[in-house]
């Protein structure tokens, strides 16, 4: 019950971080609420489609679309209190990313694939639809620059498998698992954890002999 509830907060939250993207880069209404969309149920349904899980999750459950439509408009008309907000909107991006990496994964496991997998399919679930914004609004993805983000989801699904292989209650590893995931998240925010960046080596010049 306490998931589905936070099912339903991550996809709101997902799809306000979609509508804020399309604002900032001057889309239309359309544009905004595709961008939504995508942001909130796309890696889910990647995910299903991936498991053949068929139809995806959110075709017979309408509440993910009214979600969707009332966060994005309640982001569009609440622009100039975005300053204020923003904290409160990390906060709630990191709960969620938390809560999808665990459905991810449990839905997953119930198909029956390895563990690995399970994990692979929480993070696609958690971070995917963020992935497919960035790129449909012309942005490099957040999942391919140095924030700990996807490594989060990663580390909290790696505890999870873990923590199920003890034998302790799915309820309690559900929990715990989000609980990693969005600390380590919140972590990277306020402490300014990232990544090792790459760095192409540096070309030595040669002299030129005249």
């Amino acid at each position: 019950m306490l998931l589905n509830f936070l099912d339903l907060l991550g996809t709101g939250v997902f799809a306000a971080t979609g509508a804020m993207v399309a604002a900032r880069r001057n889309l239309d209404i359309f544009g905004a609420l595709v961008l939504a969309f995508v942001t909130a149920v796309g890696g889910g349904t990647i995910r299903d489609f991936t498991l053949g899980s068929m139809p995806v999750f959110w075709v017979h459950d309408t509440s993910y679309l009214a979600i969707i439509f009332l966060s994005t408009a309640l982001t569009l008309f609440g622009r100039r209190w975005w300053d204020q907000t923003r904290a409160i909107l990390l906060v709630s991006d990191a709960l969620g990313l938390g809560v999808f990496t665990v459905i991810g994964i449990e839905k997953a496991l119930r198909f029956g694939v390895p563990p690995m997998t399970a994990v692979m399919m929480g993070v696609l679930t958690g971070a995917g639809g963020g992935l497919i914004r960035d790129i449909l609004a012309g942005r490099v993805p957040m999942v391919l620059r140095s924030e700990i983000y996807a490594t989060a989801a990663i580390a909290g699904g790696l505890f999870y498998i873990v923590m199920q292989d003890v034998g302790i209650a799915r309820s309690v590893v559900a929990i715990a698992c989000a609980c990693v995931v969005f600390c380590l998240r919140l972590l990277a925010i306020y402490c300014n954890m990232s990544l090792p960046r790459l760095t192409a080596p540096k070309q030595s010049r040669k002299p030129v002999r005249e």
